[in-house]
């Protein structure tokens, strides 16, 4: 088959970004972008890229968002014009707050046919420009339309560097260093399906030097906040500083000795929350009204290692850093043993009690009846929040993944958690439920490459899963994933029972707008897309199937009272 100047300029831009580190890419079906999927598709037979395939544009794109976020390069997603790039927005939205690097390569129409009433064509070029490190509306490859023109069949050429340097936060508008999403408009006209062999060669990402930390005096009694993705760095920053250190559920930073537990109530308490006079925050916290509080405080220093699209200044004079470190000298150590006194106290232990071993082999019959007794209680102790988040985090270990959605369970898991290494993901940078689920898969296809061991385990509320329940289709050509999908279901959105709502409205009106119960079964849902199911409501049967061997996708259910 022979070539075109669109599939040429496809061929070309697909293996510019592979020379420039990228390795991953997923795509949409669609007639607009048949040059950029054919491609592809021969790159992924030259086993120089691994492509993702999905029908739904919205679950496509918040597959590319999982694997960026795993990964940390930037993942093209590939789309057809019209509603289809429209569909992109939400994932877009969430890795501009977020900082993960997408390429977002968006087929469309000539200009000659833009704004005329041609069919699947609409105002592509800036849709979304707010939230964008790049953007640009290509060149069409070849001749113009009136044959005329001059040829631009390398008119793409020079884009994939250039995507993945603002990608990456190496160049565009913004602060240095900032990851985010990056747009490429690409219109061509027809011949869009010929297609020829493609070749590339895998490079290596292109590395930003070292920026020039803030270096952080010893004298203020400070404290280390890490939010969402705020990863190691936190934790080996107050380690280094000798600062305790609050760590959200969905940092990657809840390790270490310098971990507070209970933190709300302590940054509550006028003898320690009361006392800070800086606060060094990396990654974006959201959990707790406490923490926001505290960065509120005009009478406190905020630091702000930046790492989103928009910076964090919630008390309107914080200090932005690219990076940070301890200037030399010897901690304190009377703050630093105040916080964690108090910590030491709040510690929660949601283990089984063990068993009463002299009770069970006691030869008083009432003693031993009633250790018995014991037993089967704790085998048969329904499951509540507490417990399931506990068992979760009990059964994922370092070489596994766990995600967490925007549901209530995170809240719970925030505050009666211990520390952990272990890697952790969520979609905080709006807090949002959107695709909660395609985004663990691509963390999971992305953690899963080549062999590599683990799971990857979600834990969401029931309106998270129904939300993004498109995402459970997987292709029967991709390698499925090692993942559980757990649900916590209520019935509905129970995360309203703590918010203002429930004090002010109307018990129908809360119930039908906001908890807004459903009857949906889950088990037919699991069977309707083929991944295994288990319905669980107790604590010993919840360890089994969390600490079963995991060889493919299975959604586990755990009822919860509302």
């Amino acid at each position: 088959m022979t070539s075109s100047p669109a599939s040429d300029a496809a061929a070309g831009l697909l293996g510019e970004l592979i020379e420039h580190g990228v390795r991953d890419l997923v795509l949409s079906p669609g007639s607009r972008s048949q040059a950029l999927t054919l491609a592809a598709m021969a790159l992924a037979r030259a086993e120089a890229l691994r492509v993702h395939v999905r029908i739904d544009e919205r679950v496509a794109g918040f597959l590319a968002l999982g694997i960026a976020r795993e990964t940390g390069r930037p993942v093209p997603v590939i789309c057809t014009s019209g509603t289809a790039a429209g569909n992109l927005l939400p994932a877009t939205m969430e890795a501009f707050h977020s900082g993960i690097p997408l390429l977002l390569l968006t087929a469309d129409r000539p200009p000659e046919l833009r704004g005329v009433g041609a069919n699947q064509a609409s105002i592509q070029p800036g849709i979304f420009s707010a939230f964008v490190r790049m953007q640009v509306d290509a060149p069409v490859p070849g001749t113009a339309a009136d044959g005329d023109g001059p040829n631009t069949a390398a008119g793409w050429a020079g884009l994939g560097a250039s995507a993945v340097r603002a990608a990456l936060g190496l160049d565009g508008e913004g602060i240095s260093g900032v990851r985010g999403p990056v747009h490429l408009n690409l219109p061509a006209r027809e011949p869009l399906s010929a297609a020829g062999d493609v070749t590339a060669t895998a490079g290596d990402l292109p590395v930003r030097e070292a920026p020039t930390p803030v270096v952080l005096e010893r004298g203020p009694r400070t404290v280390v906040i890490a939010g969402a993705d705020a990863g190691a760095d936190a934790e080996e920053l107050a380690h280094s500083g000798g600062w305790p250190l609050i760590a959200e559920i969905v940092s990657g930073a809840r390790f270490g000795r310098l971990v507070v537990h209970g933190y709300r109530e302590l940054l509550r308490a006028d003898a320690l929350g009361g006392r800070v006079e800086r606060a060094v925050v990396f990654g974006h916290p959201t959990l707790s009204r406490e923490v926001t509080a505290l960065l509120s405080r005009g009478d406190v220093e905020v630091v702000a290692v930046r790492s989103g699209g928009e910076a964090l200044n919630l008390n309107r004079r914080t200090t932005p850093a690219d990076a940070v470190t301890v200037a030399a000298g010897a901690g304190d150590r009377v703050w630093l043993g105040e916080w964690m006194t108090a910590s030491n106290a709040l510690v929660i232990d949601l283990s089984a009690p063990a068993p009463d071993q002299d009770g069970l082999y006691s030869l008083d019959k009432g003693a031993r009846l009633g250790a018995v007794r014991a037993e089967l209680d704790a085998v048969r102790k329904r499951v509540d929040r507490e417990i399931l988040v506990d068992a979760v985090w009990r059964a994922t270990w370092p070489h596994d993944r766990l995600v967490f959605g925007s549901s209530r369970l995170v809240r719970v898991a925030d505050q009666v958690l211990g520390g952990k290494k272990v890697p952790v993901h969520a979609n905080r940078g709006l807090a949002g439920i959107d695709g909660t689920i395609a985004t663990a898969i691509g963390i999971a296809a992305a953690s899963q490459a080549e062999g590599a061991p683990g799971a990857t385990r979600v834990l969401l509320g029931d309106l998270a899963f129904l939300h993004d329940v498109g995402a459970l289709m997987l292709p029967a050509d991709e390698p499925a994933p090692r993942i559980q999908v757990i649900v916590g279901n209520d019935g509905g959105g129970t995360i309203f029972d703590g918010l203002e709502v429930a004090a002010s409205a109307p018990a129908e009106d809360l119930d039908r707008g906001f908890f807004t119960p459903h009857t949906a079964s889950l088990r037919e849902i699991a069977a309707a897309y083929g991944w295994e199911f288990a319905h669980v409501s107790t604590r010993s049967v919840l360890d089994q199937a969390l600490t079963s061997p995991i060889v493919g996708p299975q959604i586990i259910e755990v009822p919860l009272d509302r």
